[in-house]
């Protein structure tokens, strides 16, 4: 995902006392507490706030505001989320984005033990990417790309870790290029992408624009928080970002 890596308040965050050796969580967008998040408890999770940061409202000129009511297109990615907030060009979003690609509903990559369900992800009143409380599942960002789409980045974001073990998606930061992951789809057959490249982005140099891309070639992006704990931020100084193109 982190998404900020998420916006505000969604997200626990690290106790400090775990100091650097806090482990890790995912986030997607600038999503907020991709780490420390909480086992599941439940067949249904209820997605947590994007993260508690969001993008500077000088960054969105006057033509690109969103409507009243619908997200912007590069969400924030942030705190023991993914991203940290930063100018983030935003411009308005619709629920019909990708109309023709089913919604993606599991997760699944080869030699790790990230196998689980993907969940709608939207957009917190702060302006951050919605992630699970959850550390064993992730969400889409639906106001983007799908997989499948013809064109665009589709975002999956998570936690990467709890506040006692890391999550499955703590195992994104070594993956090999060439790695194979499989999107499971509600009503449609599932799609198969090869990694093609792992990068940590600092969260004070987030670039949404980049990673919410809605046109060029189609790619998936896979996020979450990475890099050093910083206790006097009570997050994580990047986000992990898997890209992966189809197979």
């Amino acid at each position: 995902m982190t998404t900020r890596t998420t916006p505000a308040g969604g997200y626990r965050r690290r106790p400090a006392s775990r100091g650097a050796a806090a482990a890790l969580v995912a986030g997607v967008l600038v999503l907020s507490g991709c780490g420390s998040a909480a086992p599941s408890t439940s067949g249904a999770s209820s997605p947590a706030a994007a993260t508690s940061s969001t993008a500077s409202s000088d960054a969105r000129p006057p033509q690109a505001s969103a409507p009243s009511g619908a997200p912007p297109s590069s969400p924030a990615i942030s705190s023991p989320g993914i991203a940290q907030p930063g100018d983030i060009p935003l411009r308005p979003a619709t629920l019909s984005a990708n109309p023709a690609a089913p919604a993606p509903i599991s997760l699944t990559v080869a030699g790790t033990a990230i196998d689980m369900p993907v969940v709608p992800g939207g957009v917190s009143a702060g302006g951050a990417m919605e992630i699970p409380d959850v550390f064993d599942r992730a969400a889409w960002y639906r106001f983007g790309p799908a997989p499948g789409a013809a064109e665009g980045t589709a975002v999956i974001a998570g936690h990467i870790d709890t506040t006692s073990d890391r999550a499955p998606l703590s195992a994104l930061k070594s993956l090999a290029t060439g790695t194979i992951i499989r999107v499971g789809r509600e009503g449609a057959s599932a799609l198969t992408y090869r990694v093609a490249g792992v990068e940590l982005m600092a969260k004070d140099k987030f670039d949404g624009a980049s990673l919410f891309r809605r046109s060029g070639p189609h790619e998936l992006k896979l996020v979450t928080c990475g890099g050093k704990w910083l206790d006097e931020r009570m997050d994580y100084s990047d986000n992990v970002i898997v890209t992966a193109v189809p197979a």
